[in-house]
């Protein structure tokens, strides 16, 4: 009997509770028993909605992140969190965003203001220092967030230090193993493995994290033996740092890792996903665990060797179902090849989808409102769960046991194959007709810049933000209404205008250089363009966490891209008429509407790239036409979308670099070029940034404490570049101080004519209250670097 299982599920809730929860929460409007409340809710309803799976996953669950759930289960806490005496819960928050609830917490990411903007402004309306806030309030510098393998998912960084100790905290996984064992749920505690744990960390000294694996190992054998003591059979514990390149140092912890966990009273579950096991499959296969899960959608060339290799004890668990994205499964298909694995391994052969499901929405049966056809064509957490208990029982009992549903399925497959929608034949011509001209500048960067500085005529040190402002509650209202239709176009379109013209004042009144249109008409940075291109297609309810409360809903590329008009032309000169500074226009860039997006899988990303540069650079030279001289062309997930092994990093850098050309370089050189990344790592790749030729770059640097500009030791970059000093993922307010001492940090690496000062991401999750008082301290730390010069 082959078992179907889960290795996890959206915790977000079909209409984002948990974000509501958390954000009623942080403002102080609910209890921490109303959000454990919530959280046990979710928990109950996810587990019985994975109902007729023979194991389902528990521990997958977490109110901000997996992996700061990790540290806190371990022990592992920073410094500043571990004198805290408080709830458990609110340390765990600190840790995650700076601070947690109470009267004296910030407003949240995407809340509405209130009780904390009092305090924000302090007794005598001045801005109130981070120094300040942590003195009263209990507020900390969060952790550190950066991208979970190639995903869209921020993860909290772990910490470490030679001094580093290890103790067990388990009471997370038994609660929720007592939950789900009082709910009749078959469980498999789901934990971060060792390994994974500390490769994805960083040192905060000069130590080597893997000398910390002695002191780590006996506190994982003493969750493992508790969770067995719990009556747990199985654990799934996740390294999916398998399916990179490791060294022979790494690879000597895995076998020290589960040599060491072997013992334990548990039957473990070793899951790895997102990429091919390659070279690491003999590794792989031969460590001393009761099962190995693979990812069988991206690494389906590991099966055979591995059904070769694995010794007759072992569980294969193969991930047939993609946890990525949201297109049907081709079910005949898969069955066409596991149906012979099924008889050659019997019950060691195990189901699952490929990764956990936290990446996909949890219910197609909310979309009310999409096309039919294109909605044929989608499955997303709960379906994809229905397509992996279809597979089960066409295993278990015989295909003319689902022979209707496979029926529906090939029929579904087959109408997207054939639609008209899918294929523009005019924009499979433009592709094919790219050359290399169409991602040149006229002109060398030297020549261009100064032309742009006699242009814009800024100051050292100019002062810019990276494109949003706050989406207020009256933004958020008026969109709501428009898109419901009881807000006419034309009143809609006066509200926007009042907000841009609001943002231009405010910036102009901070005394920012270049200015920004402040993005109020935009409910995502990738939705927004989707929406006015042809080959997309949108949800109501296809939420996907991005980090703790921030959940975004991918635009669905489902067809050859098309610009049918301008797109945010008449913004941003609306703008730019308001203000004699130099307004930017804000564009996202090709690939990050590519790797946000829940990508077409029937032609290679490259080609979906491409056309999506041709349809930006339209815009870009519309823009350039109507006046606005800077033109940021935002690429945040250019490093998400990098392959897991270096080997592969070549070819997807080469189109992903020439797809930002197309867009970008058609401009004169009196136009300047800027672009914007973040929460990612980028050291590695950083020729490769330089190749795009921006004018100037803005990065995240606030939270790494400028550790991102490492690499420009050994690398001159050539452009300017502006790392980001205000972390706006964080409630805490950066002093003055503060922002200069980061940016002196950077004029070490970077001469000081070639460096701007910014914040490190858009404001649009903040509120006026705290970006005002930041944007206040960022300008004057512009000024005292100037004075200074």
């Amino acid at each position: 009997m082959t078992t179907i299982h889960n290795l996890g599920f959206p915790r977000i809730g079909a209409r984002r509770e948990l974000k509501f929860a958390l954000e009623s929460y942080w403002r102080g409007e609910s209890s921490r028993d109303d959000l454990k409340q919530l959280g046990a809710q979710l928990r109950k309803r996810h587990w019985n909605d994975q109902a007729g799976l023979d194991l389902v996953p528990v521990g997958d669950f977490a109110f901000y992140d997996q992996m700061l759930d990790m540290s806190f289960t371990l022990g592992n806490l920073p410094a500043r969190a571990q004198d805290f005496h408080g709830e458990a819960l609110d340390n765990y928050f600190r840790v995650a965003r700076g601070r947690s609830a109470g009267a004296a917490a910030r407003p949240p990411e995407g809340s509405a203001p209130s009780l904390g903007e009092a305090v924000a402004q302090g007794q005598e309306g001045r801005p109130v220092s981070v120094e300040e806030h942590a003195a009263c309030c209990g507020g900390i510098a969060a952790g550190e967030m950066t991208k979970w393998f190639d995903t869209n998912y921020h993860y909290i960084v772990p910490e470490f230090t030679a001094a580093t100790e290890f103790r067990l905290d388990a009471s997370r996984l038994l609660e929720q193993l007592a939950e789900a064992r009082a709910n009749g749920t078959q469980a498999k505690p789901v934990v971060i493995g060792p390994v994974t744990y500390l490769a994805l960390g960083k040192a905060k000294d000069d130590s080597d994290r893997l000398a910390l694996l002695p002191k780590l190992l006996p506190v994982y054998g003493e969750l493992l033996d508790t969770l067995a003591a719990q009556g747990a059979q199985w654990v799934q514990i996740d390294e999916p740092l398998l399916v990179t390149e490791l060294d022979e140092a790494w690879q000597h912890a895995f076998n020290l890792a589960y040599h060491h966990l072997k013992a334990c009273r548990v039957k473990i579950l070793l899951a790895t996903y997102f990429g091919q096991l390659h070279e690491n499959r003999y590794l792989a296969a031969n460590l001393p665990v009761a099962g190995l899960h693979i990812d069988a959608i991206n690494g389906q060339e590991d099966v055979l060797p591995l059904v070769n290799t694995l010794s007759e004890h072992k569980v294969l668990s193969l991930g047939v179902i993609n946890g990525r994205n949201i297109w049907k499964t081709n079910l005949t298909a898969v069955l066409d090849w596991i149906e012979p694995l099924a008889q050659r391994l019997g019950d060691r052969l195990w189901l699952a989808p490929s990764c956990s499901l936290l990446h996909v929405p949890v219910d197609l049966r909310s979309e009310q409102k999409m096309d039919a056809q294109i909605k044929s064509w989608l499955a997303y957490a709960l379906q994809k769960l229905d397509e992996l208990r279809i597979l089960g029982r066409a295993l278990r009992e015989g295909r003319d046991a689902v022979k209707a549903e496979l029926a529906e399925n090939l029929a579904a497959l087959t109408a997207r194959r054939a639609s008209p929608r899918v294929n523009n034949p005019a924009v499979q011509a433009a592709v094919t007709q790219i050359d290399a001209s169409l991602g040149r500048r006229k002109s060398a960067y030297a020549q261009r810049a100064a032309r742009q500085a006699a242009l814009l005529g800024l100051p050292s040190y100019p002062t810019t933000t990276i494109g949003s402002f706050p989406q207020t509650a009256e933004i958020r209202h008026a969109r709501s209404e428009y898109k419901a239709g009881r807000l006419d176009e034309a009143t809609y379109a006066t509200a926007m205008r009042a907000e841009i013209s609001r943002s231009v004042q405010e910036q102009e009144a901070l005394g920012l250089d270049v200015l920004v249109h402040g993005e109020a008409e935009r409910n995502d940075m990738v939705e927004y363009f989707g929406e006015q291109l042809q080959g997309y297609a949108f949800s109501q309810y296809g939420w996907v966490q991005s980090y703790g409360s921030r959940c975004v809903k991918p635009p669905i590329l489902f067809g050859d891209i098309s610009r049918p008009k301008a797109m945010t032309v008449h913004w941003i000169a609306y703008a730019q008429s308001l203000t004699t500074k130099p307004m930017k226009g804000m564009l996202t860039g090709p690939v990050t509407i590519l790797n946000w997006s829940f990508v077409r899988d029937d032609q290679p990303r490259s080609v979906s790239c491409k056309q999506l540069a041709l349809a930006i650079r339209e815009e870009v030279l519309d823009l350039e036409k109507a006046g606005v001289r800077v033109i940021q062309i935002d690429e945040a997930a250019l490093r998400e979308g990098l392959p897991l092994r270096k080997a592969q990093w070549k070819t997807y850098l080469d189109w992903a670099v020439e797809s930002f050309r197309i867009a970008a370089n058609g401009v004169s050189d009196e136009t300047q070029v800027h672009t914007h990344m973040c929460y990612s790592e980028f050291n590695d790749i950083i020729a490769a940034i330089a190749d795009m030729d921006a004018d100037v770059i803005t990065i995240e640097t606030s939270r790494s404490d400028m550790e991102l500009l490492d690499a420009f030791d050994d690398f001159k970059y050539p452009n300017q570049i502006g790392p980001g000093v205000y972390d706006i993922h964080s409630p805490n307010i950066p002093t003055q101080e503060h922002m200069v001492q980061l940016m002196q940090k950077a004029a070490e690496r970077i001469p000081a004519e070639r460096l701007w000062v910014n914040p490190d991401c858009g404001l649009k999750t903040r509120q006026w209250a705290e970006v005002t008082p930041a944007l206040t301290n960022m300008v004057a730390a512009a000024k005292a670097l100037r004075a200074a010069a």
